[in-house]
């Protein structure tokens, strides 16, 4: 059975990628739990007004570095109860054009971490691990057990973390769980550069009444997953106390897939309450993306039954509530 608590609180947590939009909201609801909180971050795609608002906190530290740095790594473990690793170079097309940099990030990174984390003795880690593993693998839901082969750097990467972590489980007998995240949206996500994730940018073309490209005919589908459900399964990844809850992955998700038609519908709605010009603007179509999969469905069935995730905000709920976010963060100016 799940730890019925499912939140962590009086712990000593390190947040590995803290600047960044996952990895700051999950310090935000840590530091509402009593908990003390030290961040790690590079800046290379984290941003400091993301944790500007916590630099008189006396509870939250910030260590400026790279993970691909073993003494920085090994410093900010020091005397931690938990570790959440969020830091990593996201993003298919960044992988495809830089694979080595993906790589040196993520692997080598990942590395450095749970080489910190045993030498701390850090009790559990619990580390973003991506869909993006299950590769070719066309059958849907998604289940954990069953992955295809890779199609990108990025999926590489991420599958390669998971291999470290069951090793790092046996030789060490380390704590180590792994999340499969499925495209999180939500406050704080980055919708400038090359890589921007597909909400956030489709959100800032409307609020500047600009078409967003939509890759291909808008049917290939997503399970999209806001921020709040993604805090919920860093959290009982944390405190799980079932022996057969560690050691593992699990996806996170809804478990419902979206359209990139039915997002871009969903966001014009939404957006529209704040200005009704935005109900104006129509897509462009564009050329499929290389690297992308059609389709992606998650079965959230094992993070149900061994840690008691249960998605608490569906789609639409999660568009509709980070719209005041998206429409006065990312309008031009700001």
């Amino acid at each position: 059975m799940p730890n019925s608590k499912g939140f962590i609180e009086n712990r000593r947590v390190l947040v590995t990628g803290g600047a960044g939009f996952i990895g700051s909201n999950i310090i935000d609801k840590l530091l509402s739990q009593n908990n003390e909180v030290i961040c790690l971050d590079n800046f290379s795609t984290g941003k400091y007004q993301n944790i500007s608002h916590l630099k008189e906190n006396s509870y939250f530290t910030l260590i400026e570095g790279d993970i691909r740095d073993l003494k920085v790594c090994k410093k900010a473990c020091r005397g931690v109860d938990i570790v959440l690793h969020q830091a990593a170079l996201g993003s298919v097309p960044r992988s495809i054009n830089d694979p080595l940099t993906s790589n040196e990030v993520n692997v080598n990174g990942f590395l450095n971490i749970l080489i910190a984390a045993r030498d701390s003795e850090v009790k559990r880690v619990v580390y973003a691990a991506s869909s993006s593993t299950y590769g070719d693998n066309d059958s849907l839901p998604k289940i954990e057990e069953r992955i295809g082969n890779p199609l990108s750097p990025y999926a590489v990467t991420k599958y390669v973390n998971e291999l470290y972590a069951k090793v790092f489980c046996d030789l060490y007998s380390m704590e180590l769980v792994g999340l499969r995240y499925f495209n999180v949206f939500g406050p704080r996500q980055d919708p400038y550069g090359a890589y921007a994730a597909v909400i956030p940018l489709f959100a800032k073309a409307l609020i500047e009444y600009q078409s967003p490209v939509i890759n291909g005919d808008g049917s290939y589908s997503r399970d999209f997953t806001y921020i709040k459900n993604v805090i919920q399964a860093n959290e009982r990844a944390a405190v799980a106390d079932d022996i057969d809850a560690i050691n593992t992955v699990y996806n996170v998700a809804c478990g419902a897939r979206v359209t990139l038609n039915e997002l871009f519908s969903s966001l014009r709605d939404v957006l529209s309450v704040y200005d009704k010009q935005i109900s104006l603007v129509e897509p462009n179509y564009g050329e499929k993306r290389v690297g992308d999969i059609p389709h992606s469905l998650a079965s959230i069935d094992k993070a149900n039954s061994l840690l008691g995730y249960k998605p608490t905000y569906q789609f639409y709920d999660g568009i509709k509530e980070a719209a005041e976010w998206y429409f006065n963060n990312l309008r031009i100016g700001n």
